[in-house]
């Protein structure tokens, strides 16, 4: 029996969230394991239930607030992850945080190390994870990574021994096919995802200031839920000379649609522990832009134009020549239909399965 925290089911899909249901899906497709999933907020017992894939059941609804259980588990074993399950034999705490268990062996995903490598870009409660997470390994507990990379700034930093970390990859979830376009628009590049400081958007925002003089017709789209950085990115679009052809978009209905109808999608990222976008966007047949943080190049291989972060005019030169280029367009479009290939949920919740009855049976 496999506990999961599904809370970042809840509220709009971020990256993480597609990553739990992604993992959770697949993994409740083994007709082997029985898997609940619990819900660390004082709400998500109530909405919960209606989020789960159909394979998997809800545990307890336990009101407690998610800021009084992180700050219990800073400290103390309690409150058991039986408390919202009652017995299991592996409770994986899908979002940086594991529960205490009575007798169950834990696992925990560590998505990125944004909270170590770039404090000053975080918000409050997600600067609690490098404690939590260190509180964890000292009991026992085993991490699972989304990429090579995040594994190795993990052992890198928690000096973990590599037995304990193990890598595997998110899938891509197919998205529905996008809509006919029903009117011309302007072409457009976009960038998608959360608006916080580690996505590097005021920095896209100076880049496409720089080219479009150059190309007059094409505009920019900022589309994500808003987060910690809107107030930088609303300043940035405010001074920039183009701010006018700059449009600030919330969390589409029709994902697809939005990522089909761009010229390009850029991907300016500070740091990431995965990136789904970008194979979204490949998987659309649309270019990618992006920047040599973290895990985006073990992600996108060479299906991508790669710069380096905060390198502001050789972003803004990359776009340029993406945009305008049909042949270079053409290349990274066949290059990403290839790429996508290699991410696969039913792979991936086939490896995460295994894991789990590996970490039931060392834990006896």
């Amino acid at each position: 029996m496999v506990a999961m925290d599904a809370t970042p089911l809840l509220g709009v899909r971020t990256g993480v969230g597609q990553s739990v249901a992604g993992f959770m899906s697949a993994v409740a497709t083994d007709p082997d394991l029985d898997v609940i999933g619990y819900g660390l907020s004082a709400t998500a017992g109530r909405f919960l239930p209606e989020r789960l894939p159909t394979s998997a059941r809800a545990g307890r609804r336990i009101p407690i607030p998610a800021g009084a259980l992180l700050r219990a588990w800073a400290h103390t074993d309690h409150p058991t992850v039986e408390v919202w399950t009652g017995p299991v034999d592996v409770v994986h705490g899908t979002n940086f945080v594991v529960p205490p268990s009575r007798k169950a062996a834990r696992l925990v995903t560590v998505h990125d190390l944004t909270p170590v490598r770039f404090p000053e870009l975080c918000s409050p409660t997600s600067l609690h994870y490098p404690g939590l997470i260190r509180r964890a390994i000292q009991a026992g507990a085993s991490i699972h990574t989304v990429s090579q990379s995040m594994a190795d700034d993990v052992m890198d930093h928690f000096h973990i021994e590599g037995s304990r970390v193990h890598v595997i990859h998110n899938g891509l979830t197919p998205l529905p096919p996008p809509r006919p376009r029903e009117e011309l628009e302007p072409p457009y590049i976009l960038a998608i995802g959360t608006v916080e400081p580690r996505k590097g958007l005021p920095d896209l925002v100076a880049a496409f200031d720089r080219i479009a003089d150059s190309i007059p017709d094409i505009r920019l789209k900022i589309a994500g839920p808003p987060g910690w950085g809107e107030e930088a990115l609303a300043a940035t679009v405010r001074s920039a000379r183009h701010g006018d052809r700059i449009r600030r978009i919330g969390w589409s209905d029709d994902r697809s649609s939005l990522i089909a109808g761009a010229r390009l999608l850029a991907y300016p990222s500070l740091y990431e522990g995965f990136g789904l976008p970008p194979l979204e966007a490949m998987s659309l047949g649309v270019p990618v832009v992006a920047t040599t943080a973290g895990a985006i190049p073990e992600v996108v291989g060479d299906a991508a134009v790669l710069v380096a972060p905060r390198d502001i005019p050789a972003l803004a030169e990359a776009l340029l020549v993406v945009a305008q280029d049909a042949t270079t367009r053409e290349r990274l479009i066949a290059l990403g239909t290839e790429r996508i290939r290699l991410f696969s949920w039913q792979r991936a919740g086939q490896q995460l399965a295994l894991l789990y009855r590996a970490l039931a049976d060392a834990r006896g």
